[in-house]
């Protein structure tokens, strides 16, 4: 079956496995257009495999380690590029996360995959965004090398839901909530109002994105009977998750749907208080 007829979970694996950075993202709104105009199945009891490499990646830009790449300066056009070719390899990144959370896990509600077909929608819109403004500073996507530590946790916590929930919508995504404001200030003040407008959107549909995490996770805790802040600072030891350090967005996390306790368990964490 081709993929413009295929369930939705193979569809999302499909495009998971597509390479190219902008075919992806096309295919992705195309897909969230079909499936909200009800042209999908779902079977969300198929145990699927890839038969492809996942993720599908360019050949470009170069993967490197954190440390190497390159300083973020707001004082050049280039500068500004480099941050900017940076956000468009995190959006890229956060469609295949999206779209993992699709097919590879089975026998959730319906209205999971809904919620992630959702996030794929809205990180494929950012990404498009993001390299159509790049190519306004002279650059593409892959341009400079990038780093892969989001998709890092995507793979620590492919056997289990829960912990793909906790740990990277709830941990990896939700630092952007505390990043995006500084740096959406940044890029206004270099005078890149466009780039800052961006941002805007980024941030509102990224709340949204973790207050989907959020929910999901609630609901498996609860089905599992585990404690939430417990149970996620058990599965952040196990698969070695960043610390999270403040300043901390509060008011985003709480629009998120973080719990007065989580926030305590992160001022506690980073001695640091919330407003």
């Amino acid at each position: 079956m081709s993929e413009h007829r295929a369930e939705l979970r193979r569809a999302a694996l499909f495009w998971l496995s597509e390479t190219d950075p902008v075919i992806k993202a096309a295919g992705v709104r195309q897909l969230a257009q079909d499936w909200a105009a009800g042209g999908r199945a779902l079977d969300a009891q198929a145990v699927l495999s890839a038969e492809r490499r996942i993720p599908g990646i360019p050949d470009s830009p170069e993967l490197v380690a954190p440390r190497l790449v390159k300083r973020r300066s707001m004082v050049s056009v280039e500068g500004r590029a480099i941050l900017i070719h940076a956000l468009v390899h995190i959006e890229f990144n956060a469609i295949n996360l999206a779209l993992d959370a699709i097919w590879r896990f089975a026998d959730m509600p319906p209205a999971y995959y809904t919620d992630w077909l959702q996030v794929a929608d809205e990180e494929a819109l950012h990404f498009s965004l993001l390299a159509g403004h790049l190519q306004t500073l002279g650059h593409d996507y892959g341009d400079f090398p990038a780093h892969s530590s989001l998709w890092e946790m995507a793979d620590k916590t492919r056997l289990d839901v829960l912990a793909r929930m906790a740990l990277v919508p709830r941990t990896m995504e939700a630092r952007g909530l505390d990043a995006v404001p500084a740096l959406r200030d940044k890029l206004a003040q270099a005078g890149d109002l466009a780039a800052a407008a961006i941002m805007d959107i980024i941030l509102r549909d990224e709340v949204g994105h973790v207050a989907i995490g959020n929910r999901w996770y609630g609901y498996l805790c609860g089905q599992r009977g585990l404690d939430m802040t417990a149970t996620y600072a058990d599965l952040a030891v196990k698969h070695a998750a960043p610390v999270l350090r403040g300043p901390f967005n509060f008011p985003a996390r709480r629009a998120a749907g973080f719990t007065e306790a989580e926030l305590a368990a992160l001022t506690g964490q980073a001695d640091d208080l919330p407003s």
